[in-house]
């Protein structure tokens, strides 16, 4: 059995972790939410798409979540107004 998507789950490319408000800027394949979280900025392809993925913004996504780009896109930065994230480098 294939899984071509399992690097994706196990961070095969390994991760870095996001804990301030400065924009990161990489290739992500995903993000783990390691604590409630409150993002300002979700770029895909230098372009904020937060409202594509988190309904409302100003509201803290709860610890545990695991966001993935839509239609095998990547992300390409994230700035957080609180908490801390693991970013799955892609």
């Amino acid at each position: 059995m294939s899984l071509p998507n399992l690097d994706k789950l196990v961070a095969g490319k390994g991760v870095y972790i996001c804990n301030d408000t400065t924009e990161v800027t990489k290739v992500m394949d995903g993000i783990f939410v390691l604590e409630d979280t409150v993002f300002s900025t979700l770029k895909v392809e230098g372009v904020d798409a937060l409202s594509s993925y988190v309904s409302t913004p100003a509201t803290a996504i709860k610890a545990g979540a695991y966001i993935r780009p839509l239609d095998g896109a990547k992300f390409s930065g994230v700035t957080l107004t609180s908490g801390s994230v693991a970013i799955l480098i892609g």
